[in-house]
């Protein structure tokens, strides 16, 4: 039976404006985010999240007070408000903090209407207060294979950041045929190691653990000064710790991914409220548990996966790291320390992630997922827990 997954990926393409270009686009950033402004201070002061009402209620104002900013780009204002609005509606409802959305400088929405990409020319046509203008855009090598295979254009974010603009642009490029093999990996993530896959592969390094160390150790020292020149130091400083994570998770999901072959079943944990519902001893292990980029690096596994022909899954995390991936049995007490495993039913001893990630595979099989390459799926999993007494 063959699988065809649609695919859709986020480039990022740097603008180069003109003087006068890059005065019309700030000015349109600027009106569109008093357009947004204005929108959710309504629908938060009357609690209104229905995307029509708003629409009624503030799109003749705005079109007034605006009257150079294009219509499309006052309705993307109001949509991408109504969004912001549903949000803190729905934090407020469940008793949490909640106030106005207001926006300094909102990335502005473009769609097939307002936008366009002559990817030859390198040129991008873009709406503006001052009509359309026809602005040069630098694409790294990657960014430009992506653009080369591209069948359609979604959207686009038009990003003004550190006095650079930024355009994102959503494009489709052909599906790749996902043919199941049979084959199924599974793959605990964690703190201590970043990736171990139930193929007896363990992925990351070391010197990651010992940089996030340092970083910390220098955000701290900054911290304790206060001057201006560490302010400054830190804000440096909170990029490089960020594009150092980012980069690492694409090095992991890179990894993990070429070590299995198409039609490959990549099986994953659910790692819904992880920070909520687990405990952590110890400074360091809360902070590194509050800084674990689990979710980006699914998303980064689950595209790269899809490229390749593969498919990424989630199953329930529970007990897998204290169930016997020989025997089923289940015990909190047969995980011995972080990285030994000792089944108290069967005497079984194995690296902890690595028996987590084969009961992560097996867990898909028993669940009704495709048979693996080897045999039926296991029925061990299918033992109650024993009690921890």
């Amino acid at each position: 039976m063959l699988y065809y997954m649609n695919m859709q990926r986020t480039i990022r393409l740097r603008l180069g404006p003109t003087s006068e270009q890059a005065s019309a686009l700030l000015q349109t950033l600027r009106q569109h985010t008093a357009c947004f402004n204005a929108v959710a201070a309504y629908g938060w002061e009357n609690r209104e999240k229905n995307g029509v009402r708003l629409h009624h209620a503030t799109y003749h104002g705005l079109r007034e007070r605006f009257p150079s900013l294009p219509a499309q780009l006052v309705i993307a204002a109001r949509v991408r408000a109504t969004e912001a609005i549903k949000s803190v509606l729905a934090r407020k409802k469940k008793g949490r903090k909640a106030s106005c959305p207001n926006a300094v400088l909102t990335p502005i929405r473009y769609d097939a209407r307002t936008y366009s990409i002559k990817f030859p020319q390198g040129i991008v046509s873009l709406s503006s207060v001052a009509g359309r203008l026809k602005v040069p855009f630098a694409a790294d090598p990657h960014a430009q294979h992506t653009l080369g295979r591209a069948v359609g254009f979604d959207s686009a974010d038009l990003i003004y950041r550190k006095g650079r603009f930024w355009l994102h642009v959503v494009v489709t490029i052909p599906d790749v045929e996902f043919q199941p093999s049979g084959d199924v990996v599974g793959v605990d993530m964690g703190l201590s190691r970043p990736a171990v896959c139930s193929h007896n592969r363990f992925f990351g390094k070391r010197r990651w653990k010992e940089i996030e160390r340092r970083y910390f150790r220098l955000r701290r020292s900054l911290q304790r000064k206060g001057t201006r020149s560490a302010k400054r130091h830190l804000r440096k400083l909170a990029g490089k710790v960020n594009r150092f994570r980012r980069d690492c998770d694409h090095v992991l999901s890179r990894r993990i991914v070429d070590s299995v072959q198409p039609g490959t079943v990549i099986v994953v944990e659910n790692l819904v409220d992880i920070r909520t519902r687990t405990k952590q001893r110890g400074r360091e292990s809360r902070r590194r548990l509050h800084s674990w980029s689990f979710a980006r690096l699914r998303s980064f596994l689950a595209y790269k996966a899809a490229a390749k022909g593969c498919k990424v899954v989630g199953v329930d995390p529970r007990h897998t790291s204290q169930m016997c991936s020989r025997c089923g049995h289940v015990h909190r007490r047969n995980r011995r320390s972080q990285s030994r495993f000792l089944c108290r039913a069967c005497g079984f001893e194995l690296n902890a992630d690595l028996n987590a990630a084969r009961n992560i595979a097996r867990k898909y099989l028993a669940s009704g997922g495709m048979p693996a390459a080897g045999g039926p799926p296991s029925t061990g999993l299918a033992c109650q827990p024993a009690q921890a007494g």
